[in-house]
């Protein structure tokens, strides 16, 4: 069997799974994909240090978000839980990268897209925290997983490739991409497209559209979980969903 490929998906609010054209999207690539043994989701929304793996057993949704009609709060994922991988993760980490366990379910940076790319909920899913936010920390964590892959395991990291969220003025899903997002999406897009991992790590200084494209860093930083975890990283992956939603780029390639 070849390896799993590796993604790096925006993932959307809650209100993703109404939108047809990105729930098609998300669809498309799952059914392009091997299916999984298991999936490994490390997502914008849980930062924790050290890294902390989450519930191995029954896994439960944590439903991190305020503000939203109530059946947004009533989604059930029964995903079965994968205290196997969490033990092999544990081995692949070196002894400065400490691992402890945690009961915490999968957050919405996690479910909401595995509730559209797998609706059945019959992969084994784990999730890991982000232990920092430092591209090239989290490309390193990504090389120790890379073996995963060899075994079926699918290796997501969910952010947003544009999450400039205080500076939108429309609210719409099919809203404007103000220029600070259209400006980063079309520099993520050419910068991954050649395979430069050194200017990706540096966006902070080098992307136009800075700092509204990404005023805290969490949403983009699971990119370089995934970059790290790819057989060689300065090949250009394959980027099949783009376009913006509600204004922001929702970018997400797969790497080999």
């Amino acid at each position: 069997m070849s390896a799993m490929p590796a993604l790096f998906i925006s993932h959307g609010a809650p209100p993703l799974v109404d939108d047809p054209t990105w729930v098609g999207q998300l669809q498309e690539l799952a059914r392009d994909l091997p299916r999984p043994k298991a999936i490994l989701m490390a997502s914008a929304h849980w930062e924790s240090a050290p890294l902390m793996l989450g519930a191995t057993e029954t896994v439960p949704l944590v439903y991190d978000f305020g503000g939203f009609p109530r059946h947004y709060y009533e989604v059930q994922y029964r995903a079965p839980g994968a205290p196997g991988l969490a033990t092999q993760i544990e081995k692949l980490m070196p002894d400065r990268e400490r691992v402890t366990r945690t009961g915490r379910g999968l957050d919405h940076g996690a479910y909401v897209p595995l509730t559209v790319m797998y609706p059945d909920a019959d992969i084994p899913v784990l999730q890991m925290s982000l232990p920092t936010l430092e591209p090239d920390r989290l490309l390193e964590i990504g090389r120790r997983l890379a073996p995963l892959r060899e075994e079926g395991v699918l290796i997501v990291g969910s952010g947003f490739t544009t999450h400039g969220l205080p500076f939108l003025r429309d609210f719409r899903p099919e809203a404007a991409a103000p220029g600070w997002s259209r400006d980063f999406d079309a520099w993520t897009a050419e910068t991954l497209a050649r395979g430069a991992i050194d200017e990706l790590a540096d966006f902070r200084e080098r992307a136009p559209g800075m700092p509204y494209a990404h005023p805290t860093i969490e949403h983009f930083a699971p990119m370089f979980l995934t970059l790290g975890a790819a057989a060689d990283p300065e090949q250009s992956p394959e980027q099949p969903i783009e376009g913006f939603w509600m204004g922001l780029s929702k970018r997400s390639f797969q790497v080999a």
